[in-house]
């Protein structure tokens, strides 16, 4: 027992004590300066938008990258004081390293394409937040393009993380004008003259309401012939994004014409547009 009355309690207590004040004063400046740093990053973001009229959508993609890389690069250090309070070789870890990356490095062949396929997605051009796309087995808006990861939101509100490296092939919906297309079937006893007329009608006052329509909307006339109906097509040129709009607009105002007209028809939409909620 006499081994035990020859600790030092109170040296220890002092060291434990000080290196807990430590590892709190650490991470409390770590979340202090990650706070202020994307805070930084932001702003000076919008000052290069401003300054050089990049849009919106390509400020934000930039933005959040060098947020990430930031936090990133941030952890790390972060973490090497943290083993350092601790009494750990840091330097010694730094230099090990490189073996204990050559040993895993069969293991971490996914992370490097992540990020090498990020980089060339981002140096290309290829989408930017907000955008509408379609890769990977989804399609939805793009919250955020990371080192690693990709997130897209579906228009169910599902949020999905892609890895980069899963990203072989990718549309983007959000690049010009896009097209709202709108399919009518009418019976045989109606005269198609007289449909294509009121149908016309209503685009052009669709159009006078709607300044989202760069062109159109116009009835190019019969589009299919089936058994009990006559097709006839609408089509017309939006702005990004505002096609579906523009298409449930057309479906309304030609639904409240045709009863006014006591026009036997029926709405057949043929292309299938993604489920909004």
């Amino acid at each position: 027992m006499n081994w035990i009355e020859n600790i030092k309690w109170e040296q220890i207590l002092l060291n434990v004590g000080v290196t807990l004040i430590q590892l709190i004063a650490t991470i409390i400046a770590y979340l202090i300066i990650r706070s202020i740093g994307k805070r930084v990053i932001q702003s000076s973001f919008l000052k290069v938008q401003n300054k050089r009229k990049m849009s919106v959508a390509r400020t934000k993609t930039l933005q959040a990258l060098a947020i990430s890389v930031f936090s990133y690069v941030l952890f790390f250090i972060t973490l090497v004081i943290i083993l350092g309070i601790f009494k750990f070789d840091a330097t010694g870890l730094i230099a090990g390293a490189g073996i204990v990356g050559l040993a895993i490095g069969f293991g971490a062949q996914g992370f490097v394409s992540d990020i090498v396929t990020g980089f060339f997605i981002l140096l290309e051009k290829q989408l930017d937040v907000g955008e509408y796309v379609s890769t990977a087995g989804y399609d939805g808006i793009v919250e955020e393009v990371g080192l690693r990861t990709t997130q897209i939101r579906s228009f169910d509100g599902t949020l999905h993380y892609i890895p980069n490296r899963e990203i072989g092939s990718l549309s983007n919906h959000s690049r010009g004008n896009m097209r709202a297309l709108v399919d009518i079937g009418i019976s045989y006893h109606d005269n198609i003259d007289q449909a294509i007329a009121v149908l016309q009608e209503i685009c052009d006052k669709v159009k006078q309401e709607n300044d989202k329509i760069v062109e159109g909307p116009d009835v190019l006339g019969v589009q299919m012939i089936g058994q009990d109906d006559v097709t006839l097509r609408i089509i017309a040129k939006t702005e990004n994004m505002e096609q579906w709009g523009v298409e449930r607009q057309l479906r309304k105002a030609i639904k409240e014409a045709f009863d006014k007209n006591k026009m036997d028809s029926e709405q057949v939409l043929v292309e299938k547009e993604p489920d909004e909620g």
